[in-house]
């Protein structure tokens, strides 16, 4: 690929929109106090000191630094498959990026605050989702994209190339 690196751009303006939510979120919201924006849809400032569904939330502060070390280890080693897809893998590499964004955003959180802001709550029927934030939704439509495309990318490359 031509100048891999371009990508990152959209990791650095998912990592500008999560910081920049987050920032409104916590000015603007008084904690785990909903505030209804649509009947299945809260704005609901909240801190995860875990990870993903405040996984090891409960734990007494080693996961800080683990999860960290985890996001830092995992853009790293993003950030170099990026620099090695081929000129035809835009989706991949937008992937990747979404991914290094998200991770990079929440990483903001937990060393300066020690804890990851999620402000966005989905709910149905009593039944809520876990609260997450914009960094979370990069990663999750990036690890889609990697998902489709280590389904559908290389036969559909293959037929290209035919």
């Amino acid at each position: 690929m031509q100048r891999p690196l371009r990508w990152l751009w959209l990791a650095v303006a998912i990592i500008v929109l999560d910081l920049a939510t987050k920032y409104a979120a916590s000015a603007w919201l008084e904690y785990a106090r909903p505030v209804e924006v649509l009947p299945f849809f809260n704005l609901t400032l909240l801190h995860n000191t875990g990870a993903a569904f405040s996984f090891l939330a409960d734990h007494p502060g080693w996961q800080r630094w683990f999860f960290a070390a985890i996001a830092v280890g995992a853009s790293v080693g993003l950030t170099i498959w990026l620099t090695r897809l081929k000129r035809d893998e835009t989706l991949l590499a937008a992937s990747l990026a979404g991914i290094i964004g998200g991770a990079l955003g929440n990483l903001y959180d937990r060393l300066v605050h020690g804890y990851v802001v999620d402000f966005l709550s989905f709910h149905v029927a009593g039944w809520y989702y876990p609260a997450f934030n914009i960094a979370d939704i990069g990663i999750t439509l990036g690890a889609i994209g990697l998902i489709w495309e280590s389904v559908f990318g290389e036969k559909r490359r293959a037929r290209q190339r035919s």
